[in-house]
């Protein structure tokens, strides 16, 4: 659930290409709810701009001078600060995956269309840590082969799930959405939300994202079983 806010979601971009800093000002700064309040060509420069200003949000690029996105994304996630979104070509491998460990709520590819920046803003902002589900369902398939093959390295973590938090586990880490999980198991999404919450906090995960993650890492998913159950 989306914390109580007044004001536009406020937008940090730390990317080291400026024609991409200014195309993503252009179109965010259109939206009557987001606005960008900072801008940084590197991890050592955004962590002193988010020291000076409040952000809610940063979109941070991966490959970068000085301090890349994953070690700026490490210690921004380990404060109370601002939720990171990677900002990724799909040509990258395990550079994205390591990001999201560190902390990152979500990615999104750099070719990715003014409508789904903005989605992917708002959806990290209010705590569902969904961008696109299929992406993440994809690049995680072409990272499996950094990720343990099968076993449980959570300590058994699994095992404190029942049986409905498993399947809802399940079908996050195929991609599926609330709404489609929701669907296919004839509950509320109210419901499929409250399931989530449960998982997270059983897991001890930070967010959604995690959760995907934790899923590869433990077996639960493997690489290959992709798209929706049948």
């Amino acid at each position: 659930m989306s914390e109580e806010r007044s004001g536009p979601i406020r937008v940090v971009l730390v990317d080291d290409q400026e024609l991409v800093r200014a195309g993503f000002t252009m179109v965010l700064d259109a939206q009557p709810d987001i606005e960008v309040v900072g801008e940084a060509p590197d991890g050592v420069q955004a962590l002193e701009l988010l020291r000076t200003v409040r952000a809610d949000v940063v979109l941070m690029d991966v490959r970068m001078p000085r301090m890349d996105g994953i070690e700026a994304t490490r210690r921004v996630a380990a404060g109370s600060g601002p939720k990171v979104i990677i900002l990724t070509t799909f040509d990258l491998d395990e550079y994205a995956f390591a990001a999201i460990k560190a902390g990152a709520g979500g990615f999104l590819l750099k070719d990715a269309g003014p409508a789904q920046l903005i989605e992917a803003i708002k959806a990290v902002h209010s705590g569902d840590a969904v961008v696109a589900p299929s992406t993440t369902k994809r690049l995680l398939d072409r990272f499996a082969v950094h990720l343990p093959d099968g076993g449980d390295p959570s300590g058994g973590a699994l095992e404190t799930l029942t049986e409905r938090e498993r399947e809802v586990l399940m079908l996050v880490a195929r991609g599926m959405s609330n709404a489609e999980i929701a669907e296919r198991l004839y509950v509320s999404e109210a419901t499929v939300k409250t399931h989530m919450g449960r998982i997270l906090m059983k897991l001890g995960l930070r967010d959604r994202v995690q959760a995907v993650v934790f899923a590869y890492e433990t077996g639960l998913i493997k690489s290959g079983q992709s798209g929706h159950f049948k």
